[in-house]
């Protein structure tokens, strides 16, 4: 079935028009309109406004982050070369969050009304109109509302895995107790700043579970900064015009991802993880000679 023949007025708000389009939303999605203007999204102008976000918001709001968590393992006695590797895996932490994320929750194909609703808010609306400059890096807002079930899973399965390795009574008790508070914040609705402070505690949390208390801060930070590094480059990717191999073939490789071949490449600031789990796009050179 072709875009033309779906149901969807773009000179509407789209957000509630997307779910209607049930089984066929996927065909229409993943049929990219080339243009630098964006869509409207809400009827509402605060909320259209939640979803417009300027590229250099996202190094402005999380650099002076970045930088304390790194300061805090500095103060802990930690040299300049182990903050380094602490940094450097946070970053490589974050790289396969990168590819989990845009594989398995990015590319989810949904067929319901609030399945196609969020699964375009989330991601949709980025692959049909890939050139929105304005809705190329994550908004915070958006942010903090993604992370709320993101950390209630990761929490609480390292929790678990730690309390059975340690056997400790008074952990699981502690652990549940936490658990239970974060689910009633969350379930609240109560301030998206509220929501987005709990989120990045709970991540923190996560970290520490697997860190020491005096590499968790370095280890968070780096993460923090692999996700700032995706975010620019992804921006870069779209908008930029690079010169050198390196960015030049990451640019066609990403864009390939849009226009080719949407269920392969899904690494951004890489293809690592691509190579490692087989999800490599085959090149156009390749198919011919097959």
């Amino acid at each position: 079935m072709v875009a033309q023949e779906l149901t969807v007025d773009l000179n509407k708000p789209l957000v509630f028009q997307v779910g209607h389009l049930g089984e066929t939303y996927q065909d229409w999605v993943y049929q990219p309109i080339v243009s630098k203007e964006g869509p409207r999204f809400f009827e509402s102008d605060f909320w259209e406004s939640l979803t417009r976000t300027v590229w250099w918001a996202i190094p402005t709001i999380w650099l002076p982050v970045v930088c304390w968590c790194i300061s805090m393992s500095l103060r802990m006695g930690h040299t300049l070369p182990q903050i380094a590797l602490m940094v450097c895996f946070g970053i490589f932490v974050w790289t396969f969050l990168e590819y989990t994320l845009h594989r398995f929750l990015f590319h989810i194909e949904t067929t319901s009304y609030w399945g196609n609703t969020i699964h375009y808010l989330l991601h949709g609306c980025h692959h049909k109109h890939p050139m929105d400059g304005l809705r190329l890096v994550f908004p915070p807002a958006a942010a903090a509302v993604l992370c709320i079930p993101l950390c209630i899973f990761c929490f609480n399965s390292c929790s678990f895995i730690y309390c059975m390795m340690i056997g400790s009574s008074d952990q699981k008790h502690f652990v549940a107790r936490k658990s239970h508070v974060f689910l009633n914040y969350s379930n609240s609705l109560l301030s998206t700043y509220r929501l987005f402070l709990l989120s990045l505690y709970q991540f923190w949390n996560l970290v520490k579970l697997l860190a020491t208390p005096s590499t968790t801060p370095a280890v968070f930070g780096g993460g923090l900064l692999g996700y700032v590094i995706y975010d620019v480059t992804h921006y870069y990717l779209h908008h930029g015009q690079p010169t050198k191999q390196v960015p030049k073939s990451l640019k066609k490789y990403h864009l390939n991802h849009h226009f080719r071949i949407q269920n392969k490449g899904f690494g951004i600031t890489s293809a690592f993880w691509d190579r490692v789990f087989g999800t490599l796009p085959q090149t156009k050179a390749a198919k011919k000679t097959r």
